[in-house]
């Protein structure tokens, strides 16, 4: 039986299988790791503690990546070990053959682990082979399962506040509070059949959406606001509302921040490299209204 943890995972609890990576070849192909006898080449998935987050944005679930890869299956990344020592001749599990005949492997996928609950047990498949299965190992793969574990959100956005009252013709600063797993940076990897992939993860841009039709890019957390700043516009990041929000649902604008996480990735000790986009939305509403003159 094996056991997930929460921080790392470790399938079964052995020492991995020492190979040399493969450099990259033209065409790109997955790195091939070796199969060990009497060694596991189970996957080991690490990350960081994530960091705290205590925002008033709210964080969506969704997340996606960059266009033309939504709606492309993830591939399934598993691994094999024979199984050490063998099981006797009787055993059923040979399924008729002879042990001269190949040999008995386990093999467990990590979608199986991923999905599994923290202290949930895995049973692996259990299956007789001719000749030792081939492990090809898929290193973006890799570095998008490591990704996972990074526990990466939306923005946690500290201005426009959801308790706020603003001004119409009035400059918005715009700026959201930075740690690892709401902007990054952010590291992590992952190790299949002596492969290991690292993966580091920032923002790079947050789209934002005013909820009066107004979308804007910011390359950038944006800076935040001080009183000496008066009425001068953000210099990275700012927004001024032409109308007030009295015609929307509840008085006020829904805003919408969508930020793009830039993933690079590279096999450790081999020449591989390369880089994918994952996006994380964070909502939060505020009240646009009109400054009042009393005489």
């Amino acid at each position: 039986m094996l056991r997930r943890s929460s921080l790392a995972m470790v399938l079964p609890a052995a020492m991995l299988c020492a190979v040399a990576v493969l450099p990259a070849e033209a065409d790109d192909g997955p790195v091939v790791g070796g199969d060990c006898d009497g060694a596991s080449s189970f996957v080991t998935v690490c990350r960081q503690e994530p960091g705290s987050s205590s925002g008033q944005g709210q964080t969506s679930d969704q997340s996606g990546t960059d266009a033309g890869q939504d709606s492309k299956p993830r591939p399934q990344t598993c691994s094999v070990e024979r199984l050490d020592p063998q099981p006797p001749s009787s055993d059923p599990v040979w399924n008729g053959h002879e042990p001269s005949d190949g040999a008995i492997y386990t093999r467990v996928c990590l979608s199986d682990v991923l999905g599994s609950a923290t202290g949930a047990q895995i049973i692996p498949q259990v299956f007789w082979a001719a000749e030792a299965p081939a492990v090809n190992v898929d290193p973006e793969q890799l570095a998008r399962e490591a990704v996972d574990r990074m526990l990466l959100t939306g923005p946690d956005i500290a201005s426009p506040r959801a308790a706020a009252t603003y001004i119409v013709g009035m400059p918005m600063w715009m700026w959201v509070n930075k740690s690892p797993t709401t902007f990054g940076p952010n590291s992590a990897s992952a190790t299949l059949a002596g492969v290991t992939v690292t993966a580091q993860a920032e923002v790079t841009k947050i789209d934002w959406k005013m909820g009066d039709g107004s979308a804007i890019t910011c390359n950038g957390p944006g800076t935040p606001y001080r009183a000496a700043y008066g009425k001068q516009e953000s210099p990275t990041c700012g927004h001024t509302y032409a109308r007030t929000s009295a015609s929307q649902p509840g008085d006020k604008y829904n805003v919408t921040a969508t930020a793009t996480w830039t993933v690079d990735w590279q096999v450790n000790g081999g020449g591989q490299t390369g880089q994918f986009t994952e996006t994380r939305q964070s909502q939060t509403q505020m009240a646009i209204g009109e400054l009042q003159v009393v005489r």
